[in-house]
């Protein structure tokens, strides 16, 4: 039972990393405004949860911070350019774009881990690209799709980053520090962009912001570590390919936003290849 409380814990936490995507649309706001309220409420909320947990925040190596930091401004970039993708086009478009990060991982692993790239996940992940390809109704910067999916691409590349990097990191800290120290200083980092552009926020767009960082950010991010006590870290990848599906189910649901037959078609392919490539890291050994 608890094994399927778990799976229950994992699909909510994609439901809502899904549902993030249409803040981007409720929200008149700059996404530098949009991912500063997002990363504030969500620093708060998970300094809560560090403290009732009573887990060590000190880092355990000074350089570290310095690797948050860098972590931190590379998580800025990730947030601001998901964001800006589904502005300038749709929430469909952002986060199947944003889904092709599996491309990057598969070709950029390798690079950091310094072994032999695997054929089969560069297949699929060429796949992917295609699929993304797809998606694009004409190569022209005018084209607001296309805007999307190179803003989507963007942040697609970013997450491979930041996923590759965190790996490393939770050898030595749990997910929870690691992601309190990378909102805290994508907080810094975009603390200049407030004054310097001045939003009008109201109450609506204030409690927007709350709920994105909190329920969104830090409330999933929790539910996902929840459950991946009793499932695999591969099966729990598998389950967040889901995530653009359900938000552009959301989408349709709240904002009614309806695919074109292109984008739903690129999209099968995008998480097809995407999924493969998970189950195809659950047969290759891991090396130590």
């Amino acid at each position: 039972m608890s094994k399927n409380r778990s799976l229950i814990e994992i699909h909510i936490a994609v439901l809502l990393f899904g549902l993030a995507g249409l803040f981007g649309k409720w929200l008149p706001l700059s996404p530098f405004i949009i991912v500063l309220g997002r990363v504030f409420f969500a620093c708060l909320s998970l300094g809560l949860m560090i403290i009732v947990s009573q887990q060590r925040l000190n880092a355990s190596r000074q350089i570290d911070y310095f690797l948050f930091a860098g972590l931190g401004l590379l998580l800025v970039v990730h947030w601001v350019t998901f964001f800006k993708s589904i502005q300038v086009s749709s929430v469909a478009v952002g986060l199947l774009s944003y889904s092709s990060f599996p491309v990057f991982t598969a070709f950029l692993e390798p690079l950091f881990s310094r072994e032999k790239p695997d054929k089969i996940i560069i297949l699929f992940a060429v796949i992917s690209l295609l699929g993304v390809f797809l998606v694009v109704p004409r190569f022209a910067l005018e084209n607001r799709t296309f805007q999307g999916i190179l803003w989507g691409l963007l942040a697609g590349l970013t997450f491979s980053l930041l996923s590759i990097a965190n790996r490393k990191l939770t050898l030595r800290y749990s997910s929870l520090i690691i992601a309190f120290y990378q909102d805290l200083f994508a907080t810094l980092f975009l603390l200049p962009f407030f004054f310097a552009l001045k939003p009008l926020i109201d109450v609506r767009g204030l409690c927007l912001l709350v709920i994105l960082g909190t329920l969104c950010t830090a409330g999933a991010h929790t539910l996902f570590i929840k459950g991946m006590r009793k499932i695999q870290a591969q099966t729990a990848s598998i389950i967040s390919s889901l995530e653009p599906v359900y938000g552009i189910i959301l989408a349709f649901i709240l904002l009614g936003e309806r695919p074109s037959l292109r984008t739903v078609a690129g999209g099968l392919v995008i998480l097809g290849a995407a999924v493969a490539i998970s189950f195809r890291a659950l047969k290759i050994p891991e090396t130590k």
